[in-house]
């Protein structure tokens, strides 16, 4: 399968002539499987680099190897390591793996690659509550540094919002960019959404301010804001956020507050890094990961939610409105390693662990 053509810059998608949100109720089901199907492929194409990368590197290890020891361990870690899953979440597969060998009385190599992937797919499940605020009242703060796609999110999830049926609200709070707020005003119009901004250099609070007030006279359920995105370790960056928070808290309380960090999947282990800093000043709800089309580095979606313990709960695989979905962990990890991994009589065994864990 072939690769992605290059990504266009998000002007360029700002240009594109809007497309067709609505869908007649009889067609609504239809639709939506054809939509998730169409992206599964869309993944499945947009990980063809890690892909081929990994699972190279795997069958080497498998057919070199000819038992269990601490050889072949080493030679999995150094692969999993160079994959972007990171030497922390590594080291928790490697261990994880080791137990079940020695629980499964496993003596061959082969049937430790179902185990394998089970163990990473399991790392990465998200919750179904982890979605209880789309069906809720609620604030979602969209933050994150400039450059990952956060604009762009924002438009794809309230299009997405509104052809749910959600009423929907756009706050245009990065004011330190007027390219911010003309795109937020196109992906505005694009879905169908209001959207409240004012100038560049208002104050982001005072944006946040006039929108909950907003979303509250006129029953809105989903408030969608935008965030300056400048360099993250700012103090008085970080400090707005804080304020924005607050003000959400004192104004809205009777709404939940969703926190989610856009991160760019393409840069691996810096993606990581933001995160981490952006914990050290505010709670995060979630993970939107980004431009997984083409990269190499699709591991790192793995590391993030196994070392932040935060939920990946969205992932992007191109530029249109529906190549932003839901994370699903066990279509991720068998588009990551669907030239790796085959069926064996070990997946019994997997499953009865699994269940035994309800």
């Amino acid at each position: 399968m072939g690769l992605f053509d290059k990504r266009k810059t998000e002007q360029s998608i700002e240009e594109q002539e809007p497309e067709h949100l609505s869908l007649n109720d009889a067609d609504a089901e239809k639709a939506v499987k054809t939509e998730k199907e169409g992206f599964f492929k869309r993944l499945v194409g947009g990980l063809t680099k890690t892909r081929d990368q990994l699972s190279e590197s795997l069958n080497q290890i498998f057919h070199g190897h000819s038992e269990l020891d601490d050889d072949f361990y080493d030679e999995l870690e150094e692969v999993l390591i160079m994959a972007d899953l990171g030497l922390e979440t590594t080291d928790r597969i490697i261990t994880d793996l080791k137990r079940r060998v020695k629980e499964y009385k496993i003596k061959e190599i082969e049937p430790c690659r179902e185990l394998l992937s089970g163990i990473i797919r399991d790392q990465m499940m998200v919750d179904d509550s982890a979605y209880d605020f789309e069906e809720q009242t609620t604030v979602m703060l969209i933050i994150g540094v400039n450059g990952v796609g956060k604009t762009t999110s924002i438009g794809k999830l309230a299009a997405q919002y509104k052809k749910r049926g959600k009423k929907v609200l756009i706050a245009a709070g990065d004011t330190f960019r007027a390219a911010a707020i003309d795109q937020l005003k196109t992906w505005a119009e694009r879905a169908g959404v209001e959207i409240i901004a004012q100038q560049e250099g208002s104050d982001p609070a005072a944006v946040i301010y006039d929108a909950v007030q907003a979303a509250k006279a006129r029953h809105v359920d989903i408030l969608l804001c935008d965030t300056a995105g400048r360099l993250h370790n700012k103090k008085n960056l970080m400090d707005e956020l804080a304020k924005m928070r607050r003000i959400i808290e004192k104004e809205y309380p009777e709404a939940h507050c969703e926190t989610l960090i856009v991160l760019d999947g393409s840069t691996g282990q810096n993606a990581l890094e933001q995160a981490k800093q952006f914990r050290e000043v505010t709670d995060l709800n979630g993970i939107i990961l980004t431009k997984l089309d083409g990269t190499a580095k699709g591991g790192i979606a793995i590391a993030i939610q196994a070392e932040l313990d935060v939920p990946v709960k969205y992932i992007g695989v191109g530029e249109k409105i529906d190549d932003l979905q839901r994370f699903d962990p066990s279509r991720y990890v068998e588009a990551l390693f669907a030239d790796f991994t085959v069926r064996s009589e070990i997946e019994m065994l997997i499953e009865e662990d699994n269940d035994s864990w309800k």
